[in-house]
């Protein structure tokens, strides 16, 4: 029963518009309009915070165990390339204590946005799982992770990598990296949010939200957070997230 379970918990987690861009011609106006991002130097533990229509969601991700994962993540934030995208779906889970599930934000294969695909960092190899608060990559096949996430509202351990599987997609998993810190209420108003029973394809039809919730800004939180051991009250004052720069 268990693997069932798993394995259909891993079929919904798929991105609804990740599978790559067809190649058309483009007007230079159409062209993408993001500098490729800077140099990061990759802290052990970073922060990224989403700023939404709903709130703030804090993230503290560990580049420490999952570096890869981390890295292009913070690609996007520091790029810009985050900024408008929306929150468009909530997986309700039909087992669990509510709330059970994840809701999804992305770029959606949007080719303006898209950095390339990242090397996967299976739970096996980080030990970042899939608890609940976690945030992990959207993907299709091993390999494919771009731009789409997913934040749980509850601990979903069929999506972590499972060795003793009977398919390579299913023993390598999704790569979570870290986990929500602040803003879990906001996360509970997206997933609430109402849903689209038209919206959709296949597994995901009806799992859209009616009104997609905006990423209005995602920037990097640079120098120590708040509440850190290593930041003194003098050196680090409470700050807001919505101005992070």
């Amino acid at each position: 029963m268990f693997k069932r379970i798993a394995l259909f918990a891993l079929i919904l987690a798929t991105p609804l518009a990740a599978a790559p861009a067809r190649h058309v011609a483009r007007t230079p106006a159409q062209q993408a309009k993001y500098a490729p991002p800077p140099a990061i130097q990759l802290q052990d533990v970073e922060h990224v915070v989403l700023t939404t229509d709903l709130g703030d969601i804090v993230l503290e991700l560990d580049g420490k165990h999952a570096p890869i994962t981390t890295l292009n993540f913070l690609r996007y934030a520091v790029s810009k390339r985050f900024d408008g995208i929306v929150f468009y779906r909530a997986m309700h889970l039909p087992w669990g204590t509510p709330p059970s599930g994840l809701i999804q934000a992305g770029t959606q294969g949007d080719p303006r946005r898209l950095l390339p695909p990242i090397a996967h960092e299976p739970t096996t190899v980080t030990g970042v799982h899939h608890k609940a608060g976690a945030i992990s990559m959207a993907r299709y096949a091993p390999g494919t992770a771009t731009g789409d996430f997913s934040i749980l509202l509850s601990d979903i351990d069929g999506l972590d990598a499972n060795p003793n599987a009977t398919t390579d997609d299913d023993k390598a998993g999704y790569a979570a990296f870290g986990h929500v810190v602040k803003g879990m209420d906001v996360v509970r108003r997206i997933f609430d949010a109402p849903l689209d029973p038209e919206k959709g394809e296949g597994l995901m039809k009806g799992q859209m939200l009616a009104q997609p919730v905006k990423i209005i800004t995602a920037r990097r939180w640079e120098g120590a957070w708040p509440g850190d051991a290593a930041a003194s009250p003098a050196a680090s004052p409470a700050p807001s997230p919505a101005k992070a720069p």
